[in-house]
């Protein structure tokens, strides 16, 4: 799965690289989320009208037929192999797909029966990563608002993932972008075609400290290499 990951890019540079526009944000300041967690706002790049742009949404997907908006944070990931038939998630993969964006993510490494431990991955030209995903848009009937809400689709690994854990984020090359974030494409074969695992190649990882397994925790220092 994909439980946290690191978001540190500022908006206006992070829609420059996914050629969107940028988010109209007026006096709020977006800062640097060193350990991002389910339920919090995430950037997404999507299309609206004929232009992409970058949001941010809140972090797990609350289908429409939902009655309660904490359902969720039990649907932060998609499986890739049944995105395309879950009930949940089947009408997003049709017509809602994003781009969530992230700077690299952490997964958590056994190292024996009883102890894990967090690494970082992250692309090693350094860029953005692009996690194939879905946004949904549900009502609070309550209080008469809409929430925009994401989810991020997991894969089976990649050779180096899987010395660390048994799945990892579905990562789309510039050159599927077009393809992903069209919501005229309702090809859903063709687009589970691309919901594979990423080259080796393009990641790398390196050990984190503890610190990271608390939410409470949020700063740079989270991303430094320990030994």
């Amino acid at each position: 799965m994909c439980g946290r990951f690191a978001s540190t890019t500022p908006p206006d540079k992070l829609a420059a690289y996914f050629g969107a526009e940028a988010p109209i944000l007026g006096d709020e300041e977006v800062s640097a989320d060193y350990n991002v967690a389910p339920t919090r706002d995430v950037p997404i790049v999507r299309v609206r009208g004929d232009e992409r742009h970058l949001d941010y949404l809140r972090w797990g997907l609350v289908p429409r037929w939902a009655k309660d908006l904490r359902i969720g944070s039990k649907m932060i990931n998609a499986r890739a192999e049944t995105v395309a038939t879950k009930n949940s998630f089947r009408s997003a993969f049709a017509k809602r797909r994003c781009i969530v964006t992230a700077d690299g993510f952490y997964e958590w490494k056994r190292l024996d029966p009883k102890t894990k431990h967090p690494m970082y991955i992250h692309r090693a030209d350094g860029d953005p990563l692009a996690f194939a995903g879905l946004y949904e848009r549900w009502t609070d009937a309550e209080n008469l608002r809409e929430i925009h809400t994401c989810t991020i689709i997991t894969t089976t690994p990649n050779e180096m993932m899987a010395e660390i854990h048994d799945r990892m984020p579905v990562l789309l090359s510039p050159q599927r972008w077009d393809e992903w974030l069209d919501p005229a494409n309702a090809d859903t074969e063709s687009l589970q075609r691309l919901l594979v695992p990423a080259p080796d190649a393009l990641l790398t990882s390196y050990a984190v400290s503890t610190e990271v397994n608390s939410v409470k925790n949020n700063n740079a220092d989270l991303l430094a290499p320990i030994s």
